[in-house]
């Protein structure tokens, strides 16, 4: 049975989320405020966390950076905004989806589905080797750990994700679309600059030129890559 926070602080929302998720058989837990839903969301491993953008004694932005510093637990932001700069902010600070008040119970039931659908096929993907090696950059995917050069190397949890893919298939070319929808499951154009911002901050982490790239290079009018001249 999948379990999901609610960290909500409208009674009436909660009750209604309840009340639908029980009939999906999912076990639900709720927070009223954003301190005690941080807390909560730490102390145990959910499957899901529905989290709302304002919320008393900590929003929602902090709540969802907080959780993701230390878990990978996916995420779907609820919001009375529409406004892009928050959409763009939850794709931002990690959320895995993102769905604005007043929104239709059946559709937020479907992206419930479908970001549990991407997280369980995730989860059952198995791995030759759960370490992939490059000249100086070591990637264990089971741990979560980045080392370069010997040093441990601190990545966002959509970092870690777009440099598994791409080192996972050097030389491969994805489009900045491709990335957004590969990696936030999002289908909707004109966000490709927020994988252009993941990018430039994952090359500010582990390549030594900014200017000039041995990671991950720009393939110019298509997107990224990882180098596969890179060897051992």
């Amino acid at each position: 049975m999948k379990d999901i926070l609610i960290i909500e602080d409208d009674p009436e929302i909660i009750k209604l989320l309840e009340i639908h998720l029980t009939d999906l058989i999912y076990s639900t837990s709720k927070a009223r405020d954003g301190k005690e839903g941080l807390e909560m969301a730490l102390e145990k491993d959910y499957d899901l966390v529905l989290l709302d953008l304002t919320l008393p004694s900590m929003d929602g932005v902090e709540v969802c950076k907080k959780l993701r510093a230390q878990k990978q637990t996916p995420v779907i932001m609820l919001t009375a905004k529409s406004e892009e700069i928050d959409r763009v902010l939850g794709l931002e600070i990690g959320a895995d989806d993102y769905i604005t008040k007043p929104f239709s119970i059946r559709e937020l039931l479907a992206r419930i589905k479908a970001v549990l659908r991407r997280t369980d096929n995730k989860q059952t993907v198995v791995e030759e080797s759960s370490t992939i090696e490059f000249e100086g950059l070591q990637i264990n995917i089971d741990k979560r750990k980045v080392l370069l050069k010997g040093n441990k190397v601190e990545l966002s949890p959509k970092e870690f994700e777009l440099l598994v893919l791409m080192a996972s298939n050097p030389g491969r070319n994805y489009s900045r679309t491709e990335l957004l929808n590969i990696i936030w499951g999002y289908n909707f154009d004109g966000y490709e600059h927020t994988v252009n911002s993941h990018i430039n901050r994952l090359r500010a982490k582990i390549e030594s030129d900014m200017a000039n790239p041995s990671y991950i290079l720009t393939t110019w009018g298509v997107g990224y890559k990882f180098n596969e001249d890179i060897v051992l």
